[in-house]
């Protein structure tokens, strides 16, 4: 195979030059089995210098795949899986619809609503209070994460019984305790006291250095 052969720009640049001009050597050769022989060769290449395609169901299908494109499509050879075209290849994705589902309350998310749903149809009134519950120890720490500042039971009750139109209630102080961060931005030293205890005992130790210095040159003097 020659390997001489300068492409003119790398249509793979994930498996080098070197490569890319063994891809486009096997355009000049002619014969139909040496051909397949070295592309086949060149695949054993490609999944060495890319083993994390192992991962891939059929991984060797999108080495061939490559191998094709890195020719610009113009590869002619028996091998084990069709050839792609370049339409195929290149084809845009559909573009995703965006979700246009209005969200009744946004500052609890959408998950909230069938949860909201599902409490209120409960006809048991033990899982219907559990379900209250959780609902308003979520809805509590929402408003913590949005206002950064604990919300009160009272307010989280009058809350929940207006956008449930008084489905849902819970009875008395639930005793809810949400866990917050009061350091801003989650500062590890906002408000951390400085230990005055360790700072003191710093300049003991030298005031004590000190008094030692001083007793060596006196006693130094003294042997003088």
């Amino acid at each position: 195979m020659d390997y001489n052969t300068t492409g003119s720009s790398l249509l793979m640049p994930e498996y080098g030059r070197n490569i890319q001009r063994m891809a486009e050597s096997l355009l000049t050769i002619e014969d139909d089995d040496k051909r397949l022989k070295n592309a086949e060769a060149i695949i054993d290449v490609m999944a060495i210098l890319n083993p994390h395609l192992k991962q891939i169901e059929d991984y060797r299908h999108k080495l061939w795949d490559h191998l094709y494109q890195m020719t610009d499509f113009k590869l002619k050879v028996n091998s084990p899986y069709p050839a792609p075209t370049a339409e195929e290849v290149r084809k845009k994705p559909e573009v995703l619809p965006y979700p246009a589902r209005k969200i009744k309350h946004r500052h609890l998310g959408g998950n909230i609503e069938p949860i909201l749903e599902k409490a209120i149809a409960e006809s048991n009134p033990e899982k219907k209070e559990g379900y209250t519950q959780h609902i308003a120890y979520f809805m509590k720490l929402a408003y913590a994460n949005w206002h950064r500042e604990p919300a009160q039971d009272d307010a989280i009750r009058q809350e929940l019984k207006q956008i449930t139109k008084g489905a849902l209630d819970f009875e008395g102080a639930t005793g809810f305790k949400v866990v917050m961060d009061p350091r801003p931005n989650g500062n590890a030293n906002y408000g951390k006291k400085k230990n005055k205890g360790n700072r003191g005992g710093q300049q003991g130790g030298n005031g004590n250095f000190n008094k030692n210095k001083k007793y060596k040159n006196k006693n130094r003097g003294n042997m003088a």
